[in-house]
């Protein structure tokens, strides 16, 4: 319900271990301006200003805390609603308190999560992609995840996708003059004109659609460590990792599966993925281990080769870069391990020791300046950021190619009108409840 009153508290939950020192308990809808007098015993502050009152719960009349509270107006606030936060004193009893007297007030529910942040879209205050970019914001972990998740929250895909909402609709617009008004002297060129616009759109969205910076920064670069056996590949993910992430044995053949650690590699997301040493084998298990490995290589966004300096590692090196499909020589890095037994000298590779972490600052100056490329593709526009987004601009082109083709002026119409309503689900512009409840769900309690 839209029009209850909801609470939740906006920080961290405090436990014994780790209490906080303040604590922020947030109110939104149509009674929190009641809620706020009647905590407080007081008339409501002037709106945005802080100031210094005793808390007590009503239903005792028991003082529990002595904070800041803040009352927000409508509709200048973030939610559209009438809002109030208590800036409280951070320790478990006193949150236990508060959310209690607040409850006691009868007329306050818990918040759902992402609910806050649901009713700032419901009331116009940001659209889906925003929304979307305070949720990645909160789940940042890394300074550029943080970078393209305030870019997002700041209007960067509204601002793509509402343009090309924009021209789609003009397009259409002459579409409908032309089925509207046929015996209308309309300008001559008006078909060549549309096509020309659905066509720069189609290739606007083509680009957008190739440009994975974004779903990379989001999920992480996929980063493969491949080799034959007992080059070292398990020990340099567990260098890099700086644990025992993976079994390290002498035996050959010990990794059977694809190993993953994640890992911030100057402030870029990585996946590392140890797999399985790549040779010949009769044993099953191990045919799948290899098999796995190629998969994982190619389907990967960069690729490290470990080879053992102590053998022929050239011809083991050419072997594998020849049978593995996606190898780019400018930015997949050639380790050779063991060095500290067998020196090696060559500007083609990174010399390593990974007993003695030998050669490690240079493996992730070579790393990182990888993964800065990898990411920086396309560098211009805004990028893509989530599986729903790359769906409905899928479903958009597929509407775009029916009305380039279309045999009559109305079938064109309606294939640009779905075209419009596939982007518009992106953003929130035409009716998409279905699709509210998943996009909100995974909030946290209190946004």
């Amino acid at each position: 319900m839209t029009d209850a009153t909801i609470y939740a508290l906006g920080t961290p939950t405090p436990t014994r271990a780790h209490p906080g020192a303040l604590a922020v308990v947030r109110l939104s809808g149509p009674r929190s301006g009641d809620a706020l007098e009647l905590l407080t015993r007081r008339p409501l502050p002037a709106p945005r200003r802080m100031a210094l009152r005793s808390l007590l719960d009503p239903s005792t009349g028991e003082v529990f805390d002595k904070g800041l509270v803040v009352w927000f107006a409508a509709p200048n606030t973030e939610t559209g609603e009438p809002m109030a936060e208590l800036h409280l004193h951070g320790g478990r009893a006193v949150v236990g308190a508060a959310l209690e007297a607040i409850a006691h007030l009868g007329f306050c529910r818990l918040a759902e999560p992402g609910e806050f942040t649901r009713r700032a879209f419901e009331h116009g205050k940001l659209d889906l992609t925003e929304a979307e970019g305070i949720a990645d914001l909160v789940a940042a972990e890394t300074a550029a995840q943080r970078r393209q998740a305030l870019q997002q929250m700041d209007g960067a895909l509204h601002r793509l996708y509402e343009d090309w909402r924009a021209k789609g609709l003009r397009a259409l617009a002459h579409l409908e003059a032309a089925i509207d008004f046929p015996d209308e002297d309309l300008p001559e060129g008006l078909a060549d004109e549309v096509r020309v616009a659905v066509t720069g759109l189609q290739k606007e969205i083509s680009a957008h659609l190739e440009d994975r910076r974004g779903e990379r920064l989001r999920d992480g670069l996929s980063i493969a460590i491949i080799g034959p056996p007992n080059a070292g590949k398990s020990s340099l993910l567990n260098l890099l990792a700086r644990r025992e992430a993976a079994i390290v044995s002498e035996t050959a053949g010990t990794t059977r599966d694809v190993i993953e650690v994640h890992l911030d590699l100057g402030g870029w997301p990585v996946v590392l993925a140890d797999t399985a040493g790549l040779r010949d084998s009769d044993d099953a298990i191990e045919q799948e281990g290899v098999r796995r490995a190629r998969a994982r290589a190619d389907a990967a966004d960069l690729r490290v080769l470990v080879l053992d300096a102590s053998g022929d590692w050239r011809a083991g090196m050419k072997a594998i870069i020849d049978a593995t499909e996606r190898w780019d020589a400018a930015r997949d890095i050639v380790v050779v391990n063991k060095t500290d037994l067998v020196p090696v000298d060559d500007p083609g590779i990174v010399p390593l020791s990974t007993r003695g972490g030998i050669g490690l600052p240079g493996l992730l100056v070579r790393l990182e300046a990888s993964a800065e490329a990898a990411m920086q593709e396309g560098a211009g526009a805004p990028p893509l950021t989530r599986a729903r987004h790359r769906e409905a601009l899928l479903d958009c082109q597929a509407s775009l190619e029916r009305a380039l083709y279309a045999p009559e002026v109305a079938l064109a119409a309606e294939d640009l009108r779905l075209a419009m309503r596939a982007i518009g689900r992106i953003t929130g512009t035409v009716r998409i409840d279905e699709l509210l409840d998943v996009i909100f769900r995974d909030f946290c309690i209190g946004k």
